[in-house]
C-alpha cells in the first residue's frame, strides 16, 4: 500500500513544479497586453492591468511581419525534411556494421563536433556553393548535427536488429526495400524526435539567415522580429524631444518585447503536445544501447 505522506509529498513537488514551469510562460502572455509601466510597478502577476494591444498591433502593422512568418514555415518545413532525411540515411547506413569504413565515417563526424573552421570559413563555402541569398544558405550548412546522428545509429542498432534484414534478404527484399518497407515503419518515435529537433531549430535560427542573406524579404521570422525590436529601441534612443515621447518609446519596446515571445512560441507550443510521446520515446530508446 502507497505511503500517504509520500504521496501528497510527491505531488506536491510536481505541483510546484509544474507551477515554476508554467508561471514564466503566463507572466509573458499577460505582460504583452499589459501596461509596462504597471509591471515594472509589480502590480501584473495574476491578471494583465492597463489592457492594450499595441505591441501586436505594431509588430502586425509591419509587412515584414507575414512574410517573415512564410519564410519561417517555409524555411522550417524544407530543412526539417532535408535534416530527418539525410539523419535517417546516414544514421541507418553507419549502423551497418558490413559497411565498408564505417568507422572511419563515424570519426569524421565526431571530429566536426568539436572542430569548426570557423564563421569566415563557412562564409566562403557558403558564397562559393552560389547559395547566398537562397533558402539553402539557412537550411543546408545545419542540415546534419552529429549528434542526432549518433542517436539514430544507436536506434537503428538496437531497434533494426541484422537478423531481421537477413530474414528480408532470404525472402527477396533488396537494401532498399528493406530500409523504406521495414526499417522506417519502426522508426516512428526517432522520426518524430528528429522531427521535432530539426522543428525547433530551424524555428528559432535568425543567425544564419543575418549572416547570409541581404535580401529582405527572405528574412525568417526571428529576423524580422529582432529588427523590429532594435528599430523600436533605436528610436528611443534617438528621440530627444521630450521625457514623454522618450518614455512612449520604451514603453512600446516593451510591449514589442513580450508580444515578440508570444508570437515566436506559439507555434511551437500547438506542435509540441502532439509529438511529445514519440518524443520522449525516440529520445529514450536512441540514447541507450
Amino acid at each position: 500500500m502507497a505511503d500517504p505522506l509520500f504521496n501528497i509529498v510527491t505531488v506536491g513537488i510536481l505541483v510546484i513544479a509544474v507551477m515554476m514551469i508554467i508561471y514564466p510562460l503566463y507572466f509573458i502572455v499577460i505582460a504583452s497586453v499589459s501596461d509596462p509601466n504597471l509591471i515594472a510597478q509589480g502590480k501584473v502577476w495574476l491578471l494583465p492591468q492597463g489592457f492594450t494591444l499595441e505591441g501586436y498591433q505594431t509588430l502586425f502593422a509591419n509587412d515584414a511581419m507575414l512574410r517573415g512568418f512564410g519564410n519561417s514555415l517555409l524555411y522550417t518545413f524544407v530543412g526539417t525534411l532535408v535534416s530527418v532525411a539525410v539523419t535517417l540515411t546516414t544514421g541507418y547506413a553507419l549502423s551497418r556494421r558490413d559497411m565498408p569504413g564505417r568507422s572511419l565515417f563515424m570519426i569524421l563526424f565526431v571530429i566536426t563536433m568539436f572542430f569548426d573552421g570557423g564563421l569566415i570559413a563557412r562564409y566562403l563555402v557558403v558564397r562559393d556553393l552560389g547559395l547566398l541569398d537562397t533558402m539553402w544558405a539557412v537550411i543546408l550548412p545545419g542540415a546534419v548535427g552529429v549528434w542526432n546522428l549518433i542517436i539514430a545509429r544507436t536506434f537503428f542498432e538496437t531497434n533494426v536488429p541484422a537478423e531481421l534484414r537477413e530474414a528480408a534478404q532470404i525472402d527477396g527484399a533488396d537494401d532498399f526495400r528493406f530500409f523504406f518497407g521495414i526499417a522506417l515503419p519502426l522508426t516512428k518515435p526517432l522520426i518524430a524526435l528528429m522531427a521535432m529537433t530539426h522543428i525547433v531549430a530551424y524555428w528559432n535560427s535568425y543567425f544564419d539567415a543575418m549572416i547570409y542573406l541581404n535580401d529582405e524579404s527572405m528574412y525568417p521570422l526571428q529576423l524580422v522580429l529582432r529588427n523590429v525590436l532594435v528599430e523600436s529601441q533605436a528610436s528611443a534612443s534617438l528621440d530627444t524631444g521630450s521625457i514623454d515621447s522618450y518614455a512612449a518609446a520604451q514603453r512600446l519596446g516593451e510591449l514589442i518585447k513580450y508580444g515578440m515571445i508570444v508570437v515566436s512560441t506559439v507555434p511551437l507550443l500547438i506542435i509540441f503536445p502532439f509529438l511529445q510521446k514519440y518524443f520522449v520515446k525516440g529520445a529514450t530508446l536512441g540514447a541507450l544501447k
